[in-house]
């Protein structure tokens, strides 16, 4: 991944992974890697770093079934597209991997939903956890939250994120962020079918995030009838929304402002909307500032 690139040299121990291995390596190298991340994270110091090799595949089957437990841990993932190493859940609807350790880097992974209703598959419970260049992906049925965070979830860094949701009904939202200041999350291209909102702070307020911006245009799509695509705590949650922004709406119908909701938030056009096909689309028409 291009991030790597740029690194002269690592601090602390770096442990490879790779589930094509011959089992009983000690991580040592790739000829000797751990044949799980499980097992890696297990063996590691906080800062060590993790190399994931391509095609590797990793099952989570049970709460907390994945943890990463370290603080500073960097966990870097090798492969292009559907190369990528994949973290795929399965058997029950809690299989998560959780994220509980203060500085904590993944980049460069494909989470895979691989039984119906997960309730939360990615599950950050840490302060300056980042996520980079990272697909979540429905491909069994739908999970009702992707990623999920705690008011513990301060200064949360998601960047070049793709959620791939399904067309059909059973998702909530692609994250549900439960408080957590000075969270950003940019760059991101979202679909799937969400009766709540693509992305949904809920329940506790955040205060100065930004969703939006980066290098380039941020995507979200909803198939779901209640045409939301971000909504965050009224009033209170403060911060901004930042263009270029483009939504794409299911009906054809009075909810251009209603698509993006958080009474306490400012808004950074463009915000473009549109809600049928064949049309093109309009900035958001939420009350713009005068000079006054």
């Amino acid at each position: 991944p291009e991030r790597l690139l740029a690194i002269r040299g690592i601090k602390g121990r770096v442990w490879f992974v790779d589930s094509a291995a011959a089992t009983g390596g000690n991580g040592s190298s790739w000829t000797g890697a751990y044949t799980t991340i499980e097992a890696a994270v297990n063996a590691a110091a906080a800062d060590d770093t993790i190399l994931v090799a391509a095609l590797h595949l990793e099952t989570v089957s049970a709460a907390a079934g994945l943890e990463f437990d370290k603080a500073g841990l960097t966990v870097v993932g090798f492969g292009n597209g559907n190369r990528r190493p994949q973290i795929n859940f399965t058997t029950v609807t809690g299989a998560d991997c959780n994220i509980n350790s203060a500085g904590v880097t993944l980049v460069n992974f494909r989470f895979t939903g691989g039984f119906d209703a997960l309730t939360g598959p990615i599950d950050i419970n840490a302060a300056d956890v980042s996520l980079f260049d990272i697909v979540t992906e429905d491909v069994t049925g739908q999970a009702t939250d992707f990623i999920v965070t705690d008011d513990t979830c301060d200064r949360l860094y998601i960047s070049g994120w793709q959620h791939r949701g399904a067309a059909a009904a059973g998702a909530d939202t692609a994250i549900t962020l439960v408080g957590g200041d000075d969270w950003v999350i940019e760059d991101f291209s979202i679909y799937g079918n969400f009766a709540v909102a693509a992305i949904e702070n809920v329940t506790t307020e955040c205060n100065r995030v930004r969703i939006g911006g980066g290098t380039r245009t941020c995507f979200i799509w909803t198939e779901n009838a209640a045409d939301i695509a971000i909504t965050m705590v009224a009033t209170t949650s403060t911060g901004y929304i930042a263009g270029p922004l483009d939504i794409m709406l299911q009906d054809n119908a009075a909810n251009v402002t209603e698509a993006v909701a958080g009474t306490g938030m400012q808004f950074m056009q463009p915000i473009r909307i549109v809600n049928l096909i064949g049309e093109s689309s309009m900035d958001t028409n939420i009350v713009a500032t005068t000079d006054a």
